[in-house]
């Protein structure tokens, strides 16, 4: 290349040159040194110019050497981390068996105006109880068969003390809720739910999906309230059921071996009190039965669902309750003309030691609903995003010898309770609004001391109640809500034990007795709920 470069700068040179045929030798002399410097000086140049592209190429393949070293350098460095990163997420997972603990949050804060009628006319209300509440949610799912949740829960009113002890008429104690988390009190985030659950696809080799589940068991918030909660349904039907215990359940899917479309049976057992003593007893008897206690109080039953294609379903419940507690009406009798007397706390705290727990019985419970999810096929799209729920429910008490709701007699009590939940007309893609109506008869009477309310249990009421919601969605995980609801009372011992002190009377006789019960209950709410 560089001998064509140096023929073809000779022949370019020889082109500009003059030929004439007068040009004179010496001349010519002249020309061919010159055109020699002339080729020298270019062989020169192009020597420099190989030199300096040798020497590029060369610092090229060296920076390319580099970059790869660092590069490999950086790989073994990153594959470092990544190891060690993966060798802790492994020693992790054998800590925790295989798996992590996965957990959930739902957060509430909310504000009640609640009002109180009794039958004398008087009132009392509260005007803003405020309240948070914090639900801790966990799951752990080591393999496909086996499954751990539980819920932590924390409910506690705005100022409040975690015992309750009214720390603003007593001064002189040092709970105020300033100290909270700087003072040894007891308890405030409890254990609502924990229970391991096994699964599997078959019973004894019958195509029989199953489930058993032993601990603390999800039984509050149930099918009905779950909708105004606007949250999944958990264990019983809420209608005589609405109460946390320990226990145990079993789950069978019957719908694949009988035919029946969404059939399913599940057996439900749990304890709601024991007998045993307390840890150090004097007598050194430490969690013996106590034969001056109660016996034990159990429940046992089962939910049975004939029948669900997903749109309509029906669902039952029965339970049966063991040693049911109360009042006698002999002990209300003395501790009503021992607080008629008490002018001093003390007095007070001596009239109240005579209210003593017995075994007043034994109870059975049984519900019926009937539930769409989506009114007609097609109608419209209002009606497909629509849910309904009816409900019929009984009560019926088996005494002892000391009576239940103040008699000695069994008797049945009934509710009727109806709802629907649809979206709201105004933001039907972000809201939904509900309207639920129950009413409870003389005797009625049912397990619901877990309902999630401030004014009492509407679900027991004996009489009529109504309450009307909205609940909007604001982000993906956050959400405001607004309820009404009034209970008219036609009867007293909507909320209490299931002694004397659940006797049934209207408000004329109660105050013909001496007594001033609540008639009406009124509660305004409006919260907001974040969960993720």
């Amino acid at each position: 290349m560089k001998k064509m470069i140096v023929a073809l700068s000779a022949v370019t040179a020889l082109s500009t040159s003059s030929f004439a045929a007068t040009i004179s030798q010496e001349d010519m002399m002249k020309q061919i040194e010159a055109l020699k410097a002339q080729i020298s000086a270019l062989e020169n140049k192009l020597g420099a110019t190989e030199s300096t592209s040798k020497a590029n190429k060369e610092s090229l393949e060296k920076m390319m050497q580099s970059d790869v070293a660092i590069s490999d350098a950086r790989f073994k460095k990153l594959e470092k981390k990544v190891n060690i990163i993966g060798n802790t997420a492994r020693k992790a997972k054998i800590q925790s068996g295989g798996d992590n603990l996965k957990w959930d949050v739902d957060f509430r804060t909310q504000v009640d105006h609640i009002q109180y009628k009794k039958a004398s006319g008087a009132k009392a209300k509260n005007s803003n109880l405020m309240t948070n509440r914090l639900l801790l949610g966990m799951a752990y799912q080591p393999d496909d068969n086996t499954l751990f949740r539980g819920t932590l829960a924390y409910n506690k009113a705005f100022g409040d003390t975690a015992n309750h002890s009214q720390s603003n008429t007593n001064p002189g104690y040092a709970d105020f809720d300033w100290v909270t988390n700087e003072n040894a009190l007891d308890n405030e985030i409890k254990v609502k739910e924990a229970y391991w659950l096994y699964k599997d696809k078959t019973l004894l080799g019958a195509n029989v999906p199953w489930t058993v589940s032993v601990g603390r068991r999800p039984s509050t918030d149930g099918l009905g309230i779950n909708m105004r909660a606007n949250q999944p349904r958990k264990s019983p039907l809420s209608h005589t059921v609405n109460v946390e215990f320990d226990g145990a359940s079993a789950k069978f899917e019957l719908d694949k071996i009988t035919g029946v479309e969404g059939m399913w049976f599940k057996f439900c057992a749990g304890r709601g009190l024991t007998n045993a003593k307390q840890r150090f007893s004097m007598d050194g008897l430490d969690y013996a039965e106590d034969e001056n206690l109660n016996e034990n109080v159990d429940m046992f039953g089962f939910i049975f669902v004939p029948w669900d294609n997903g749109q309509y379903s029906v669902h039952t419940n029965y339970a049966h309750a063991w040693n049911l507690i109360g009042y006698t009406n002999a002990q209300l009798g003395a501790y009503q003309v021992a607080m008629a007397g008490a002018g001093t706390p003390s007095a007070m705290m001596n009239a109240q030691s005579l209210l003593q727990f017995n075994d007043v019985g034994d109870m059975d419970l049984a519900t019926i609903m009937f539930k769409a999810d989506g009114i007609g096929d097609g109608i419209s799209d209002y009606l497909d995003d629509t849910k309904f729920f009816a409900s019929y429910a009984m009560s019926k008490t088996n005494p002892t010898a000391l009576g239940m709701l103040g008699s000695t007699e069994s008797n049945t009590g009934s509710s009727f309770w109806i709802g629907l939940n649809a979206p709201c007309p105004i933001s039907p893609d972000t809201a939904r609004i509900g309207i639920e109506w129950n009413k409870g008869s003389k005797y009625w009477r049912s397990m619901t001391y877990g309902e999630d309310t401030y004014a009492g249990s509407k679900i027991a009421a004996r009489g009529s109640a109504w309450e009307v919601y909205r609940n909007q969605k604001i982000t993906d995980s956050l959400e405001f809500g607004l309820s009404y609801v009034r209970i008219d009372y036609d009867y007293t011992g909507s909320n209490s034990f299931f002694g004397a002190e659940g006797a049934p009377m209207t408000m004329a006789q109660a105050r013909l007795m001496g007594s001033d019960p609540v008639e009406s209950a009124q509660d305004v709410k409006a919260y907001v709920r974040y969960r993720f």
